[in-house]
């Protein structure tokens, strides 16, 4: 649907921050740590977005790295850990701080987090140890894998109101299936992204 939303930030409050685009003001949840990055009110500014959909609500999350909704998305993979869960985490943890408590096992440290109890921090520890990394910049991301590949794709597919693991299963899936096609191959890298978002599309609405 769409990747990210480039505005002038017209309001900066707590978990929230408001950017105009074209005559639009759209309302974004942002955890602090995005509300801290974005330049002041009145500045233009690049958010990376997440639209939650449901029957009753439909909700903007947003980010200032694409690095830092991934984190988010590795979150929502945690039995329990909702959209404003996971927000909720990242605004009171560093990616370099939740990253190094996971890999260490240190439960303490994750219980600390204000909404993570003993049975969610275990949760976490089951669901994300060993399957984060940091980048150079200190944010964690998931480990590489083959639908890391068509991040955008994901993005797209889980924007339209899929289920983010099943997006990203289906484009592994599918990626791996084309990895010794060679007409797959031999087309661009936009080529490539425009067949697995098509096949993965199919797959998800059957």
């Amino acid at each position: 649907m769409f990747n990210s939303l480039s505005g002038t930030v017209t309001g900066k409050f707590p978990n929230t921050v408001y950017l105009e685009t074209h005559g639009i003001e759209w309302d974004i949840t942002v955890p602090d740590s995005t509300l801290d990055a974005l330049p002041p009110v009145g500045q233009s500014a690049r958010v990376y977005v997440w639209m939650y959909v449901r029957e009753d609500m439909l909700k903007l999350f947003g980010f200032a790295t694409v690095k830092e909704r991934d984190l988010f998305f590795d979150l929502l993979k945690v039995d329990g850990v909702g959209a404003k869960g996971a927000v909720k985490i990242l605004s009171n943890i560093s990616g370099a701080q939740l990253v190094q408590a996971l890999d260490s096992g240190n439960v303490a440290a994750l219980e600390k987090v204000p909404g993570v109890g003993k049975k969610t921090a275990a949760k976490m520890l089951l669901a994300l140890k060993g399957k984060l990394t940091l980048d150079d910049s200190g944010t964690g991301t998931v480990r590489s894998s083959r639908s890391n590949a068509f991040a955008d794709v994901i993005a797209s597919l889980s924007n339209m109101g899929y289920d983010r693991r099943d997006c990203e299963q289906t484009v592994d899936r599918i990626a791996a299936a084309l990895a010794d096609d060679q007409d797959f191959m031999s087309k661009n890298r936009e080529g490539r992204e425009e067949e697995i978002f098509r096949r993965a599309l199919v797959d998800l609405a059957q």
